[in-house]
């Protein structure tokens, strides 16, 4: 596959990028993207939440009431559940959501995710370029030379470049990660994808190997 290359002002470089068909251009398998999506926002959830059992509620262990003759069921404990400020009764602990994959199964998700990308012609190349200086309205205007203002915007680097980060941070619809950092859930959310020149073959050598 074969896409232009623009140029922060938007316009055409005259450059062509060819996309390898082994990592852009395959049959996409959508149970892998679901099988990595999940294990990824799996590994999101902190698991901290936590409920108080019987045996580490607070309170006494006096018998409430005697066994027989009062005409109500018979309690033994303030702890019960049964009661005003007593334990729960099979509540949240505190446990780690994450699973393992296959590292095969992995890369044919983020492989399946960039080719539907391919596909639905939601991929930009752009030329390499760096900011003089951190500031949200370079990044904007670079947006809207692209034409791409106002949709999710994944933007994948080669390498960390702190002044692209810093004047994108301040933007809900706009993303800046590296090639060695992409993932099915951050390709998938993003209505595009602008790979800068140098990214690809950095994309290629991850999935390739």
């Amino acid at each position: 596959m074969e896409l232009t290359v623009y140029n922060i002002k938007g316009e055409k470089t005259g450059k062509t990028v060819n996309l390898s068909d082994s990592v852009f251009n395959i049959e996409p398998n959508d149970h892998a993207i679901y099988l990595d999506t999940k294990q990824y926002l799996a590994n999101q959830r902190q698991g901290t939440h936590s409920s108080k059992e019987k045996s580490t509620v607070s309170g006494s262990t006096r018998k409430l009431k005697r066994q027989k003759g009062t005409g109500g069921a018979r309690a033994g404990s303030i702890k019960s559940p049964l009661m005003r400020g007593g334990a729960r009764v099979f509540g949240p602990q505190p446990r780690d959501y994450g699973f393992k994959l296959n590292k095969k199964l992995k890369q044919l998700a983020r492989m399946s995710a960039l080719s539907h990308k391919a596909k639905d012609n939601g991929i930009v190349i752009l030329e390499d370029f760096s900011f003089d200086k951190p500031k949200t309205r370079n990044f904007i205007e670079l947006l809207n030379n692209l034409q791409l203002s106002g949709k999710k915007t994944l933007m994948v680097l080669s390498e960390s470049d702190k002044t692209v980060y810093l004047s994108s941070r301040n933007l809900k619809q706009a993303r800046v990660i590296r090639a060695c950092d992409l993932n099915t859930y951050e390709i998938l959310r993003a209505h595009n994808l602008v790979i800068l020149e140098s990214s690809v073959a950095e994309i290629e050598k991850i999935f390739e190997n």
